[in-house]
């Protein structure tokens, strides 16, 4: 039998999650996918997948098997690739998300000067301060801020940020400059709602940590309106520190507690666990990555 057929076809079906959906991908007959799946299994000795009418899972064995037939592919790609990419220019639809503020500070710049060098390619950037599926979205390329709990997505660091607090110069002259992280417990505080944290800030310091609970006046799910309730002088707020930059230097907000801040926050290319990546998801990859680590170190 066709030995990289019958790999390509049991990884489809893998990442699609049914026979219908893997013959879909591969413009093959449901009758060929079985079959080829079958004889598979029959030349191995052993079976793969466990089928019933409404489930598809893997097996111990088939879950090794599809990671080994991953590699396998993605070398064969790769050297191929090798030979083709210098003549080949990327083309067709990239779909990319980021969050807000980043998307627009860092990204959206950075896809602009792509396309100008790429007009073969199309470009649609998805801007949200929400984890999104990016097989079920149709997404090629996130940028994700924080830890990544999803271990079936191939991450690319890009480098880090800080969370910082802030308050106006204004609210400042009234309350004081904090020095310890505890007296933010009785001021009034503004929460951007796209943080993790809550209500209950950590700070850190020469190895001791302190978790502060803070009096949340004010919250907003859009990071442009949190920032602005802070410029106000409605209380202290908890943002990234790309995210208050442009204020901090314009003098509308202030940095307080540096010394505290916590450990900081990974920045992260992702995209889906296939070896198998396109040309224009390499090609864009390849040019933004130093890029945005550049930016990110800044």
């Amino acid at each position: 039998m066709d030995k990289l057929k019958a790999m390509t076809v049991l990884v489809n079906i893998v990442d699609a999650g049914s026979l219908t959906g893997a013959a879909e991908r591969l413009d093959m007959s449901l009758t060929a996918v079985v079959r080829t799946l079958a004889g598979l299994e029959e030349t191995l000795g052993v079976r793969l997948l466990n089928r019933t009418t409404r489930r598809l899972s893997v097996t111990d064995e088939g879950r090794d098997y599809v990671e080994r037939c991953r590699r396998l592919l993605g070398d064969l790609n790769d050297m191929e690739s090798a030979l083709t990419d210098r003549r080949m220019r990327p083309s067709g639809r990239l779909a990319i998300t980021a969050p807000v503020m980043f998307g627009r500070l860092h990204v959206a710049p950075l896809v602009t000067d792509f396309l100008v060098g790429h007009p073969e390619m199309r470009i649609e950037l998805l801007l949200l301060d929400r984890v999104i599926d990016l097989l079920e979205e149709g997404i090629d390329l996130a940028i994700r801020i924080g830890p990544l709990p999803d271990s079936s997505l191939i991450g690319i660091p890009l480098g880090t940020t800080q969370r910082v607090v802030c308050a106006s110069p204004a609210f400042l002259e009234r309350h004081g400059r904090p020095q310890q992280p505890e007296a933010l417990t009785a001021a009034p505080a503004v929460r951007f709602a796209g943080l993790p944290d809550g209500n209950d800030w950590i700070f850190e310091h020469a190895g001791e940590r302190r978790h502060v609970q803070v009096r949340e006046t004010f919250a907003a799910n859009q990071v442009d309106v949190a920032l602005e309730a802070c410029s106000k002088g409605l209380g202290y707020g908890r943002f990234l520190a790309y995210q208050v930059s442009a204020a901090v230097a314009a003098g509308e907000l202030v940095r307080v507690l540096d010394d505290w801040a916590p450990p900081p926050v990974p920045v992260t290319l992702v995209h889906a666990q296939n070896r198998l990546l396109s040309p224009r998801i390499r090609a864009f990859t390849d040019w933004a990555v130093p890029r945005l680590r550049g930016r990110l170190s800044a």
